[in-house]
């Protein structure tokens, strides 16, 4: 079963939805894969895509920081799946979702540019996503900075 899609700017999340996607991002990216400031002022200027199971659970969530914030394209980022949801498609399902709300935001702004965790260049390369960097360290990861061109 796929998420149900909640697509919203930050100002327009509500605090329920605001919590639910912050306390996910801090289960996996602060308690899994160590500390570091999660919630910054990006999200202030992103839209986030929140993917609830039928029982109003958080399954999957990512934020699109608009262009010229941390990159010329909108930029996708902070992309997370619930331990209990992953190996299921539901963070393909994420993906896919995201990168279609951007090009229907953003038409003509050349693409989508990411800063991906390096061991995930595979499932990043078969949504379309190409490296446009070597490898580098963000938070003691090591990361590589992606572009899915437009079209």
């Amino acid at each position: 079963m796929m998420p149900k899609w909640t697509w919203a700017r930050f100002d327009d999340l509500g605090v329920h939805a605001l919590h639910d996607a912050l306390a996910l991002r801090c289960k996996v990216f602060i308690l899994e894969q160590g500390p570091y400031q999660d919630p910054d002022e990006a999200d202030k200027k992103s839209y986030h895509l929140l993917g609830y199971d039928e029982a109003g659970a958080l399954l999957a969530c990512l934020r699109v920081v608009d262009p010229g914030v941390n990159y010329p394209e909108p930029s996708i980022g902070r992309v997370v799946t619930a331990k209990e949801a992953r190996g299921n498609g539901t963070g393909r399902a994420l993906m896919q979702e995201g990168i279609a709300r951007c090009s229907q935001a953003w038409p003509d702004r050349g693409g989508i540019r990411i800063s991906a965790q390096a061991h995930l260049r595979g499932f990043y390369g078969s949504l379309g996503f190409e490296a446009v960097s070597d490898e580098y360290l963000e938070d003691d990861i090591p990361h590589i900075e992606m572009l899915r061109k437009a079209g």
